[in-house]
């Protein structure tokens, strides 16, 4: 796996083994930050939860991304997190939380701008951390919301506040953007 655009294009970066890890393809993460790019006007906070081997984050780095938070829970993805940021150059602008994404939820404290979610496709619970997110403060009024999906675990076209705004399928991936519904 590589980094595919921005800084640190064609950085390899590891990928954990014997974890329940499935790394975002290389077709997947294009298509997000293509939206993205079109998207989001503000690149300063991002969050990266279920990082797994860091790519969605230190892809939004090499692409301009200010700071990046990483939240996984597995030590031996952390770690991996922390050697592809050394291999990148980009430890100074990232954080690594190694912890479970609804505790993290819970202690940041910052408002994100753009948040990658990628969980694991079997994982059940995704919408209510997603609902859990809508009602954070870690969600403004101009945050982006990307979640990564299976396609035969569908997300609900809103989660609180939060609204649906894209939703593309790429082979076994289903990649939705979530917004804040806007008041007239």
């Amino acid at each position: 796996m590589r980094v595919i655009a921005g800084k640190a294009k064609g950085h390899r970066l590891k990928v954990p083994k014997g974890t329940p890890t499935r790394p975002a393809t290389d077709l997947v993460r294009g298509a997000i930050f293509s939206i993205l790019e079109t998207t989001a006007c503000d690149w300063t906070w991002v969050l990266d939860l279920f990082s797994g081997s860091g790519a969605l984050g230190i892809e939004a780095l090499s692409r301009g991304a200010q700071w990046v938070d990483f939240v996984d829970r597995e030590p031996r993805c952390c770690a991996i997190i922390r050697q592809n940021l050394e291999k990148t150059r980009l430890t100074a602008q990232a954080h690594v939380y190694c912890c479970d994404v609804a505790k993290a939820i819970l202690f940041l404290d910052k408002e994100y701008s753009i948040i990658l979610m990628d969980p694991p496709y079997s994982n059940p619970s995704i919408g209510e951390l997603v609902t859990k997110l809508a009602t954070s403060r870690l969600v403004g009024p101009n945050s982006i919301l990307v979640v990564t999906h299976s396609p035969r675990l569908p997300l609900a076209p809103a989660y609180a506040a939060l609204c649906l705004t894209k939703e593309r399928r790429h082979g076994d991936s289903c990649i939705s953007i979530y917004r804040k519904e806007t008041k007239p």
